[in-house]
Order: structure tokens, then C-alpha cells, then sequence
């Protein structure tokens, strides 16, 4: 499968009635500052490139950021963030994201999420985040990257469910694999796993996440793309 005929899949999913019925009540009533805006209000596919090494995974899309523009972490603070940082670190063409057609190309990276449908509260439930399990483990199948970048706990989580049935080796050894900011794991599977706090405005605004911090995980994907420049070839 390529990754146009599953998002093509993905466009038409409705298999989850609680975030069908709100990403659509969003998109018809929307916020007023965007009434302008013909809303996106659909499952929203991962953006990238096609070929990338290093794959990133978030949460799911935002009510008035990526179901309003229909790109991922595009429109919203969380994207703001997100993209200036890829900017410094050289994968990203520009460090704003603003709407669909805005430029934005994006190099040796592709950004997907864990659920594709604005959730009320930002909070999927953990069946539809089950529901969509499918959609990212195709995408890693299919782009087979070197590196995968958890924005989140719950990223981090589905991640290793995904490729490695939640049971990680390091180094030949078993060892508990833990979500920590920072933390930096290479699993059985040959994928390096990297961990960071979800640039969302609660973590940033906070000082949870900084720039310094934010920018300390690219630094670090970009070392281990200079040491392992080859793509992962094993089947998953």
C-alpha cells in the first residue's frame, strides 16, 4: 500500500461516531475568529516527506488548528511550536504553518499522529485511539524510517505497542523502556525512539517544554541520522 491510497482510506473513515459527530459540529459552527474559514472537518493524513528517515507522531488533530487546515499540527500553538524548531533543525522550509497552501515543505521527515480526528477536550478515548491504530502502523510500514519521534506519552506508548508489542529490548538486554523527556532508546526492532513532552501551548506556556529542551531532541535526531544513514529494512 502506498501512502496516497491509505490516506485516501483514511479520508472517507467514519468509525468512530463521537469524533465523527464533533470534528463535523466544529467545522459547521466554528470559532469565531475563523468564520471565514471553510473548515477541513475530516480525518486529517499525515504531511511530510515520503521518504523521510526520521518519522514524528503527536496526539491527534486540534478542534480550530488541523481540523480547520487539514495539515498536520498546522494553524494552532502546538504547530507554531513545532515548526519553528524543525525550521532550526533544518528539516522544515519555513518556521510557520499557517493553512494547507502556505509553502511548507517539510525534508527528511514526515509528521503523522496517533488519532486523525479532532477529539472533544483533546482527550480520544482509548478505543478510538485503538480504532486508529492501523493507519500509523501502516505509515511506518510503508515509509519504514530510521527514527520515530514520540511528541507525548501517549505517542510514546502507541509507538511501542505498534512495533514492538510493548515488549522493547536494548542492547540484546531486557530492559524497561519509560517515557521521559529527552529519553533516547534504541529498540530490538533496529528504530532509535526518541521522547518529548507534546509541544502543546499547556507545556510550553508552562515552561514544561522550552525552546532549549525542544531544541536538544532535534539536535539529538540529527546525531543519530549522521551515525545511522541507512533506513531500517526489516520488516516490522
Amino acid at each position: 500500500m502506498s501512502l496516497e491510497s491509505l490516506n485516501t482510506e483514511l479520508l472517507v473513515c467514519r468509525m468512530c461516531p463521537r469524533l465523527v459527530a464533533w470534528r463535523e459540529e466544529v467545522a459547521r459552527v466554528k470559532r469565531r475568529a475563523f468564520c471565514d474559514w471553510k473548515y477541513w472537518g475530516k480525518p486529517v493524513p499525515g504531511f511530510g516527506d515520503p521518504q523521510a528517515r526520521v518519522v514524528a507522531v503527536g496526539l491527534a488533530p486540534g478542534a480550530h488548528g488541523s481540523n480547520r487546515t487539514g495539515r498536520m499540527f498546522t494553524g494552532d500553538a502546538s504547530g507554531e511550536f513545532l515548526y519553528a524548531a524543525l525550521f532550526r533543525a533544518g528539516f522544515a522550509s519555513q518556521p510557520v504553518s499557517h493553512h494547507h497552501d502556505d509553502g511548507l515543505a517539510l525534508k527528511d521527515i514526515y509528521i503523522t499522529a496517533v488519532c486523525r480526528c479532532a477529539p472533544p477536550g483533546n482527550k480520544p478515548s482509548p478505543q478510538e485511539i485503538e480504532n486508529c491504530r492501523p493507519y500509523l502502523a501502516r505509515e511506518i510500514e510503508i515509509i519504514r524510517p530510521r527514527i520515530l519521534v514520540a511528541l507525548g506519552r501517549v505517542a510514546f506508548e502507541r509507538i511501542l505497542r505498534i512495533i514492538n508489542d510493548g515488549q522493547p529490548t536494548i542492547n540484546n538486554h531486557q530492559s524497561p523502556v519509560v517515557f521521559a523527556h529527552g529519553a533516547t532508546y534504541q529498540l530490538m526492532t533496529g528504530y532509535w525512539l526518541l521522547c518529548s513532552y507534546h509541544p502543546s501551548r499547556q507545556n510550553t506556556q508552562t515552561g514544561r517544554l522550552t525552546l532549549k529542551m525542544f531544541d536538544k531532541v532535534w539536535a539529538k535526531v540529527r546525531d543519530l541520522l549522521d551515525a545511522t544513514p541507512q533506513q531500517i529494512s526489516s520488516p516490522l
